[in-house]
């Protein structure tokens, strides 16, 4: 069985407009990113190489971001890979931004 949890992770204030920042949440490395008043969450990993994406570009308008190994990207919004060598998406999680802190929802399996 799955559950989703929501984590406070930092203040919305803490992230760089444009920009990528890794957070780890219990274990699971996830690149959060703040393109304006938005925030997106997504695996801090490619799933072509072992690489962190949160050392990638930001594109803002497109709201992607780039491997910084290989140049594959990704969408921050459905996390699907949008540039080879990458061709398996990347997961991306919920994120609500309440009182000024960025909570995002990471989905667990419990054991039974």
């Amino acid at each position: 069985m799955s559950t989703a949890v929501t984590h406070d992770i930092l203040a919305f204030d803490e992230l760089v407009d444009g920009a990528a920042r890794r957070v780890d949440i219990g274990g699971l490395p996830v690149a959060v990113v703040r393109i304006g008043d938005e925030v997106f969450a997504i695996k801090d990993e490619c799933s072509h190489q072992d690489v962190a994406l949160s050392g990638g570009e930001v594109w803002c308008a497109e709201r992607e971001i780039e491997c910084p190994r290989h140049g594959s990207t990704f969408s921050l919004i459905d996390g699907a890979a949008l540039v080879l060598p990458a061709t398996q998406p990347v997961p991306v999680y919920p994120v609500e931004v309440v009182d000024g802190r960025v909570l995002v929802s990471v989905v667990t399996e419990e054991q039974e």
